[in-house]
This record gives structure tokens, C-alpha cells and sequence, in this order.
């Protein structure tokens, strides 16, 4: 059975930063394409890192603030995420992808506010 495990969100302060991770089970995750999804309330579910063996892409919005990264050995991918902002409020979902093979994890909560 596969598994996507997301942890890491919080409530943290404007300009704070926090960690997320996707800790997989099932599969292995350097054979996949995995990204970090986010959808705030009334929004629609955005991309905002991806990587991809060691190639990782940022939406425009996280560029030099977010940065995607594994761990081979916890078979894990992060996303560390720094002077967050209110607008990176959301439930963040971590997505695994290799043709048609699609994993999510369950989301986790992140509240950027004073």
C-alpha cells in the first residue's frame, strides 16, 4: 500500500519559517516526480515546488523563499520555507507522479499570521 505522509505545518508568525515533509511508504520517491501543492480557501490548488532527480522548479510567488530537497535514505522530500507571508496560508499536499501512477498525501495545515 502506498502512503504519502505530509507533517510539519503550523500556526507561525509573518516572516517566520517552517518545514514540511513527505514521508513515503510503498514506493520509492527518487523514482518520481514529487511536488508540493498548496490551495488556500476559495482558491484553486496551486504547484509550488517540484523536483525532479535533482532539478526542482518554484512558482514565481516562493522563488528565494521555498526550497525543495530530498532525503534518499528517509525516502523523504521537504520543503523548507522561509520569510513566509500571509498569503502562503494554505494546506500544503505533497504529490508523487510517474505517468500515470499518481500518489497524494492527506495535506497539512500551514497559517501565516500575528
Amino acid at each position: 500500500q502506498v502512503q504519502l505522509v505530509e507533517s510539519g505545518g503550523d500556526l507561525v508568525q509573518p516572516g517566520g519559517s517552517l518545514r514540511l515533509s513527505c514521508e513515503a511508504s510503498g514506493i520509492i520517491l527518487t523514482d518520481y516526480v514529487v511536488g508540493w501543492y498548496r490551495q488556500a480557501p476559495g482558491k484553486q490548488r496551486e504547484l509550488v515546488a517540484q523536483i525532479m532527480s535533482s532539478r526542482s522548479t518554484y512558482v514565481d510567488s516562493v522563488k528565494g523563499r521555498f526550497t525543495i530537497s530530498r532525503d534518499n535514505g528517509k525516502n523523504t522530500v521537504y520543503l523548507q520555507m522561509n520569510s513566509l507571508k500571509p498569503e502562503d496560508t494554505a494546506v500544503y499536499s505533497c504529490k508523487a507522479s510517474i505517468f500515470t501512477r499518481i500518489y497524494w498525501g492527506q495535506g497539512t495545515q500551514v497559517t501565516v499570521s500575528s
